[in-house]
């Protein structure tokens, strides 16, 4: 049968329950997905004075073809975007920026350094996110940021993220579409600490004086993200979860949930209501820890299957952004991309096409037998076909015929960077 007849054929099956298959396409095109641009060049961004990853981050492997200009990125970038269905986000960190040779320390970028990625995304039709880079610095090598005791330390790093709201409002206005800032910060202590109040006393009044001036959120909309551990800081991280909701309530800032910033049995699947109680939006990064926060490429497993049913039963599509935060440099960078990507987007219409009303009066009438039965069957229903039909639509390959066209770009396109950098 074709794609089209597969289609048909399994749109009956979910009409059967109520589930209005068009209609959940037509809601699925509308979700932008912001898709790192840290994959492509395993988090080492185009410093003139470039550092050596460190922050408790760590990148393994050493497939060939990595990215080593922002032409290459955005080059990279492009071929990702056109295997994945839907019009979707590019994240940045500050490290992205192009200064042309000059030395240029992250406290004094400007908007100007990111021109090249902002004409990029107008002929794309893309949207930009934004990340100031608190590690892989001289003035990070201990640790600590803005939880410093220094307090020349602790300006440098305020100057860096007052800049980096800055470029982001550029995005929003020159874009059309407000930037999402996430601060992440990598401060911690490695072994037991004798004081926990002091450096998170001093994280809140960083962040103070980082907010104080107020942005429109046409052009910026701002978020806090936390960590439960890092490598370097096992024992104490500053900015805990409970630190990040508070401040986030407090002050009226986003709070953003990375997948992979908890304990190994917690899921941020199980926050995202409670959260959204609360706030009218919610950030994600989604990643996949195996273990701890390593940051594997996001597959469609249980996880990230909750993650989409939580965000689409709750009727909160426009309320939680979603970003991804992955990467691997054991395999192909672009191909890590279109299968995280992709699998996001599969969550969501996994959960588009889940008769959520149906089985919420289950569970409000206490028939528990019917309500497991039918999450369990709906598991195997033809979602498959739905999704080949949607690929189709949407001009991009269906199934894993994308691949070939990564292995191509990898024989014309990534190779040749390899054979480059070898002579």
């Amino acid at each position: 049968m074709s794609i089209k007849e597969n289609y048909e054929k399994a749109k009956k099956d979910y009409e059967k329950w109520g589930v209005d298959v068009e209609a959940a396409l037509e809601k699925l095109k509308q979700v932008p997905i912001s898709i790192h641009c840290w994959q492509g060049d395993d988090v080492s961004g185009f410093e003139t004075n470039q550092q050596e990853l460190s922050g408790g981050i760590d990148v393994t492997g050493n497939y060939p073809g990595k990215a080593t200009t922002p032409e290459e990125l955005r080059s990279d970038l492009e071929k990702a975007l056109s295997l994945i269905p839907g019009k979707h986000r590019v994240n940045l960190h500050a490290i992205y920026g192009e200064t042309h040779g000059e030395v240029v320390e992250r406290d004094e970028l400007e908007p100007k350094h990111f021109e090249n990625w902002v004409a990029w995304a107008k002929e794309n039709q893309l949207g930009l996110d934004f990340n100031p880079t608190l590690f892989s610095h001289p003035k990070a090598d201990d640790g600590l940021t803005l939880a410093h005791p220094d307090k020349e330390v602790r300006d440098f790093w305020i100057r860096h993220c007052i800049a980096s709201r800055k470029i982001a409002a550029y995005f929003g206005k020159e874009l059309g579409t407000p930037a999402l800032t996430n601060i992440w910060i990598p401060d911690g202590y490695k072994d037991i600490p004798s004081d926990r109040l002091t450096p998170r006393k001093r994280l809140k009044d960083s962040l103070d004086e980082i907010f104080k001036e107020d942005i429109d959120e046409k052009y910026n909309v701002d978020a806090v993200e936390s960590k439960l551990f890092g490598i370097g800081s096992e024992a104490y991280v500053v900015g805990s979860h409970e630190f990040y909701m508070g401040y986030a309530w407090k002050n009226n800032k986003l709070c953003l949930l990375d997948t992979g910033h908890y304990h190994p049995t917690e899921v941020v699947s199980n926050k995202i209501s409670a959260m959204l109680l609360y706030s009218d939006k919610l950030a994600l990064h989604v990643s996949r820890p195996v273990r701890w926060d390593s940051d594997h490429v996001v597959i469609l497993d249980d996880e990230l299957r909750e993650i989409g049913l939580e965000i689409v039963r709750n009727d909160a599509l426009d309320r939680v952004m979603i970003g991804l935060d992955f990467f691997d440099a054991s395999i192909n960078r672009v191909a890590a991309w279109t299968i995280g990507t992709r699998n996001m987007i599969k969550s969501l219409l996994y959960a588009l096409l889940t008769p959520n009303e149906h089985l919420k009066q289950l569970q409000e009438d206490g028939n528990f037998t019917d309500r497991l039965a039918l999450m369990e069957e709906f598991k195997t229903y033809p979602f498959g076909a739905i999704w080949d039909y949607y690929c189709d639509q949407m001009g991009v390959p269906v199934k894993e015929a994308w691949l070939d066209e990564v292995k191509s770009y990898e024989e014309a396109v990534l190779s040749k960077r390899q054979t480059k950098k070898e002579a």
